[in-house]
């Protein structure tokens, strides 16, 4: 069944009308719509409504949706961008789409103008709002004054970075060897101490009465063995008895060096020259043998400590000099110092220690990075005045044609030359390097 043009919303093959004077209820049997076909060329339309003439305001929802005979209007199929190879089918939604086809065709009936329901629809869905591109707005923008640089590609050597940490050349864990209350810990972080300083001082009752246990022992030891030795001399006394005495005069001796040498563990002094780097216990703490107490960094100097892949491990060799890289520093050289005969079974890297030269601002834990030489490249460096950083998107503005190209583009890392851009430009390209906040794509430049 093909629906005649002109075919009014409000005809009882779309709905079926309520009672005069009762409430509205839904239809109780389904209704059929009626098939809508594809609208001929505009030379063969021979299916204007009877009685309407072209140019006249649509009387129908399906003149209102398709722009029938009204050639000179936007219709509302079209304003939506909907193909016309589509709008058969998209008509047939507006019609038969439920409460749309009841309130359109309600609509209808009171208006008595399909026209003043195609601007309704058009206001709601926001048809006829036209926006210019960017490009046509930019370029009514007047030309910018800008300086302009070529850029051309840079050969250097091809590195490969490595991430390490920088630790002290000298540096030891200060422990307990005997168990006692920390009665006294004079070191505090950052202080700078010397061999041989007092660092912290155990109570040792238990150690004190062992040396006086032991050396009251040797005394009784020493007069036996005196003693006996007499009686000996005077063949009063066998040879057992006096090497039993002079046995238990050895045993007693060395009982008492014991106790000294465990009275001694109370004090620990510092063992070389260098500064208290961490402080781990306080006085009151119980010390014990394994309970690390400070750790103290010499004097010696720094080193980074990197683990290369075994795959780069072959470029490094000793006493070769490596660029280093310290967070926020400038770039340092190191000397390779150490590089571990054998690799990490679990990792696959090599261990290599680079000695650093003194700097202000190295310390020891700081993060640093080790580039490591592979090979020779070519990349491309553009100053930092030409990028623009947008949220998290790196722009660079090309001079093309005498106007700004807008360019996505891929960093690396800053250097002296520049920022090295990875991806986005190629060699030869001529790049906006002043006055880039302001630029829009497509608009004019002009270089001084």
């Amino acid at each position: 069944m093909t629906t005649p043009p002109g075919y009014p919303i409000n005809s009882p093959q779309f709905r079926q009308n309520p009672p005069p004077n009762g409430p509205r209820s839904a239809p109780s049997a389904p209704i059929n719509f009626p098939q809508v076909r594809e609208d001929p060329p505009p030379e063969r339309r021979q299916d204007d409504s009877p009685g309407q003439r072209p140019g006249e305001t649509p009387r129908t929802l399906s003149q209102a949706l398709t722009g029938r005979n009204n050639p000179g209007n936007r219709n509302i199929l079209s304003c939506l961008q909907i193909p016309r190879r589509s709008r058969s089918l998209a008509l047939r939604l507006f019609i038969g789409s439920g409460d749309f086809g009841f309130l359109a065709s309600d609509f209808l009936r009171i208006s008595g103008s399909a026209g003043l329901l195609l601007a309704v629809i058009a206001f709601a869905t926001g048809c006829g709002n036209r926006h210019e591109p960017p490009s046509v707005l930019a370029e009514s923008l007047p030309p910018a004054v800008v300086r302009v640089q070529t850029i051309e590609a840079v050969k250097q050597p091809a590195l490969e970075e490595v991430a390490g940490t920088v630790q002290p050349k000298l540096q030891a864990v200060i422990e307990a060897k005997a168990t006692g209350r920390i009665t006294r810990l004079a070191a505090t972080v950052g202080q700078s101490v010397k061999q041989g300083d007092l660092l912290v001082e155990l109570a040792t009752q238990e150690i004190q009465a062992k040396l006086d246990q032991a050396s009251a022992a040797f005394h009784q030891a020493e007069l036996d063995f005196n003693r006996v030795s007499n009686l000996r001399q005077q063949a009063a006394a066998t040879q057992s008895e006096f090497d039993a005495a002079q046995a238990r005069f050895n045993v007693a001796k060395a009982a008492v060096a014991e106790a000294e040498a465990m009275s001694a563990y109370a004090k620990i002094p510092a063992p070389f020259d260098g500064v208290i780097a961490r402080k781990l216990a306080d006085e009151g703490d119980l010390a014990m043998p394994g309970k690390p107490l400070l750790e103290l960094e010499g004097r010696a100097g720094l080193r980074l400590v990197a683990d290369v892949p075994s795959h780069l491990a072959g470029h490094v060799v000793p006493e070769a000099r490596l660029a280093v890289r310290v967070d926020t520093l400038n770039p340092i050289m190191g000397t390779v110092a150490e590089i571990s005969p054998a690799a990490d079974p679990a990792s696959r890297t090599v261990r290599v220690k680079l000695d650093l030269p003194e700097a202000a601002d190295l310390r020891s834990g700081q993060f640093g990075r080790l580039a490591v030489p592979i090979g020779e490249g070519t990349s491309l460096f553009v100053p930092p005045p030409a990028l623009v950083r947008r949220g998290q998107l790196d722009i660079l503005f090309v001079a093309a044609d005498g106007k700004a190209q807008m360019r996505l583009v891929r960093t690396g890392k800053q250097t002296d030359q520049g920022i090295e851009i990875l991806a986005g430009l190629a060699p030869g390209e001529t790049v906006v390097v002043e006055r880039t906040a302001l630029l829009r794509d497509g608009q004019p430049l002009r270089t001084p």
